[in-house]
């Protein structure tokens, strides 16, 4: 019996240990898959281009090496150009945004559902998360696509336009865990964050908050730059001509600049928040104006900038934008603040503030770069001014306007007070020390009683100007006075009569039996 139960026990481990071995090859060919499929479009966008193209300047081995280094640009690697007019190696360090959604998508996708299939709720309700598990799972996904970046980066490396090596190791890893914890947190089933920790709810708030304000500023800046082109479509149409007379080239400045359309949102916002981007060094283009323009390469987007001189009044209009983002804030905050303090309001809105102060610098960094070397190495939005603007307009906005909703909600109750005591209870929320009320209180209590005797000498005065001409009202004569009426001598007092004595009462007289005849004898 115990020899049966040993063995069924040793079945047990070993079918065990061969699920999780399952599961982690499952999680690592999960990721390499992802890797291939992002590799393989765009290789096959490219190897259309390259059959299409009438003059290709390489062969086939080109175009797949291009192809890699496309992919390995989308996730923030640089790459370097070796065969310019200069001699000099020129970088590319701007990442089209729309390319960065394809690997990204793939990723997301493997993961969630590799996590979901080793939480054993891939069919009917999940079960509870077991954080080893899924930071394992997500471990090997996350390995087998590194695995599969790597070799991209070694086939990727040489030649005339090649990855920049330090680059693609520092970036390719920090978006594919950024993109596999995204995906292993829906494979989880989006646990909400209302649950962890003493302050889940607050943090909820803030990043809703946060949302909402970076979706309504890159809207807006979308906007800007779709006005923008419609503005000079006739120029942007132009500039297919001169940079490619075949269909294939043109088709192929079609894609580039599609694929640039995130930037031209991201670029736009940063217009609306105030600093603007660069095209070049020493230009700007911002709501002020546009100055320093260099010789700029004709291509779509770049033909509907601005001309230069004074942003005027539609360029100030466009920080409507943030302004609009910051009352948002103010408002998604003040709403959530039902049982809050003043000052727990006032600090979930700058957290929220903080948080879309940091993803406008990341999405500016990223959006931005070299194209080159002197004039073209500052090319789109400084992070660093993009992220602090992003920061001021929703802090300025969003903090007092949370903390007014907030004390708007409860005006009644701040309000209803009418004596000293009951004011300074009611602003204690706003961060007086109980110290201070109770000085407050003995200054008043010193001091109260002959302020309020002094107020109440001064009540009945009215102070008038000398050099002011009061009417003095007409005073009628006074009115003849009655002579009194005479005097009524008092009456005289009487002495008290004596009261006689009653009369005694006779007493009685007695009374004596009569005596009874005798009737005599019969």
């Amino acid at each position: 019996m115990t020899h049966t139960t040993d063995r069924i026990a040793a079945l047990s481990a070993e079918a065990a240990a061969r699920r999780v071995a399952a599961a982690r090859a499952t999680a690592f060919a999960g990721g390499a898959v992802a890797a291939g499929l992002g590799l393989g479009v765009l290789g096959a966008v490219v190897l259309l281009l390259w059959i299409a193209s009438p003059f290709p300047d390489s062969g086939l081995g080109g175009a797949l090496h291009v192809g890699a280094a496309l992919w390995l640009l989308a996730q923030g690697a640089d790459l370097v150009r070796t065969e310019t007019l200069s001699g000099a190696a020129a970088p590319i360090g701007v990442t089209p945004l729309l390319l960065t959604a394809l690997p990204g998508w793939l990723l997301f996708r493997a993961a969630a559902s590799a996590v979901r299939t080793a939480a054993g709720g891939e069919d009917g309700p999940r079960p509870a998360v077991d954080v080893r598990t899924v930071a394992a799972t997500a471990g090997w996904l996350l390995g087998g696509y590194l695995a599969a970046a790597s070799g991209a980066v070694a086939y990727a490396a040489g030649g005339s336009f090649r990855v920049d090596i330090l680059a693609a190791l520092l970036y390719v890893p920090l978006f594919a865990t950024a993109v596999t914890a995204a995906g292993a947190w829906s494979g989880c089933g989006r646990p909400s964050l209302a649950r962890v920790g003493p302050y889940g709810r607050e943090a909820v708030v803030a990043l809703r908050a946060a949302g909402t304000a970076v979706g309504v500023v890159i809207g807006g800046g979308a906007l800007i730059g779709a006005a923008a082109l419609g503005w000079h479509a006739g120029a942007a149409g132009r500039t297919f001509a001169q940079l490619s007379a075949p269909p294939a080239g043109q088709l192929a400045v079609l894609l580039v600049a599609v694929a640039l359309v995130p930037n031209l949102a991201v670029w736009g916002a940063s217009y609306a928040l105030g600093p603007g981007f660069a095209v070049g060094v020493g230009s700007a283009v911002a709501p002020a104006g546009a100055s320093g323009y260099p010789t700029l390469p004709g291509f779509p987007l770049l033909a509907a900038l601005p001309d230069e001189g004074s942003g005027g009044f539609v360029g100030w209009a466009t920080l409507a934008v943030p302004i609009c983002a910051g009352v948002l804030v103010a408002r998604s905050v003040g709403r959530a603040a039902d049982a809050w303090s003043l000052r727990r309001t006032a600090s979930v809105a700058s957290v929220a503030a903080l948080v879309t102060g940091v993803a406008f610098a990341l999405l500016a960094a990223v959006s931005g770069g070299p194209l080159g070397t002197v004039t073209l190495a500052a090319f789109g939005p400084s992070w660093w001014a993009t992220g602090l603007a992003a920061l001021a307009w929703t802090l300025l906005l969003g903090a007092p306007g949370a903390v007014a909703m907030r004390w708007h909600r409860d005006g009644a109750a701040v309000f209803r007070p009418r004596t000293w005591a009951g004011w300074v209870r009611a602003l204690r929320p706003l961060g007086w020390p109980a110290a201070t009320a109770r000085a407050a209180r003995g200054l008043w209590g010193r001091c109260g009683p002959a302020v309020r005797r002094r107020v109440a000498a001064l009540r009945p005065t009215r102070a008038v100007s000398a050099s002011a001409e009061v009417p003095v009202p007409a005073v009628p004569p006074p009115l003849p006075a009655e002579p009194p009426p005479p005097a009524v001598p008092p009456m005289p007092t009487l002495p008290p009569a004596p009261i006689a004595a009653p009369d005694p009462v006779a007493a009685p007289d007695p009374v004596v039996p009569r005596p009874e005849p005798d009737p005599g004898p019969e």
